[in-house]
């Protein structure tokens, strides 16, 4: 069996709308998970410019699975200690809820296995 590392990364700015208003980040931070593979995240990094507390939420197939809060100014590593297989035919995406109003850029590393 083969596996495969993946990464959703990178730097992105964001307007808030309201902490229980998550909305995608960007159209990069989406992974369509194949037919015939299991994915499993192993760890999320991330960090916050802004001057609020934010988070980044982790969906799949548009319901949350997971939620990272990041305080303001700062940073977060959260491994996963418990991971869950993900079939294919899943879509994952970060999404991103920070107070209406708030803009600010977040890190987003979130670290993925498929076999």
């Amino acid at each position: 069996m083969i596996s495969k590392n993946l990464f959703l990364q990178g730097i992105f700015p964001f307007d808030g709308i309201g902490m229980e208003k998550p909305v995608p980040l960007h159209s990069e931070l989406a992974h369509f998970v194949p037919d015939g593979v299991v994915n499993q995240t192993l760890y999320f990094r991330g960090g916050n410019t802004s001057s609020e507390l934010i988070a980044v939420v982790l969906m799949r197939d548009g319901v949350p699975m997971r939620y990272f809060p990041i305080g303001a100014k700062g940073d977060v590593h959260v491994p996963l200690r418990v991971v869950e297989d993900i079939e294919g035919g899943s879509m994952i995406e970060l999404y991103i809820a920070a107070p209406a109003g708030v803009r600010g850029s977040v890190v987003v590393d979130l670290g993925m296995v498929e076999h």
